[in-house]
């Protein structure tokens, strides 16, 4: 049963990096663009998946989806606090404007032969480590 779900996770693993590539999500000169407004390509990826994101997680609620384990998956909802959105979304923000891929995209472009962007995820990687250990005396 574990090989099985293994087996599941790395061929969705394998489906996102094609699809990332395919569609120029890893593209330095694509997030460039994007955040200069100079094309609506990334945007309209980004776009689509706000939208099935939101689809989706409508139906898991609606039909009360289980996760592989069986367990019920649980949507709570968080505190909608603007002060810590907007430095969140800043903190992202800057990371993936001077690295040129966001997390997922760091991965995919790694596999694809971008040995630089090991750095970019040990980074990234050392980042969330400080952030665990600060949390508690993080304002939240």
């Amino acid at each position: 049963m574990r090989v099985l779900k293994f087996l599941a996770f790395a061929a969705i693993g394998v489906l996102f990096g094609i699809i990332m590539a395919k569609s120029e999500a890893i593209s330095w000169y694509r997030i460039q663009e994007m955040f200069r407004f100079q094309a609506f390509h990334m945007y309209g990826i980004i776009g689509t998946a706000v939208v099935l994101g939101a689809i989706s997680m409508q139906l898991i609620k609606r039909f009360k989806l289980r996760d592989f384990s069986g367990q019920p998956i649980l949507i709570v909802d968080k505190d909608p606090r603007l002060k810590r959105a907007i430095i969140g979304g800043s903190i992202f923000g800057i990371g993936w404007a001077l690295t040129g891929a966001c997390p997922g995209p760091m991965f995919v472009n790694f596999g694809f032969g971008y040995s630089v962007f090991l750095v970019v995820i040990a980074s990234a990687l050392v980042g969330t480590l400080c952030y665990g250990l600060l949390r508690d005396r993080l304002p939240h």
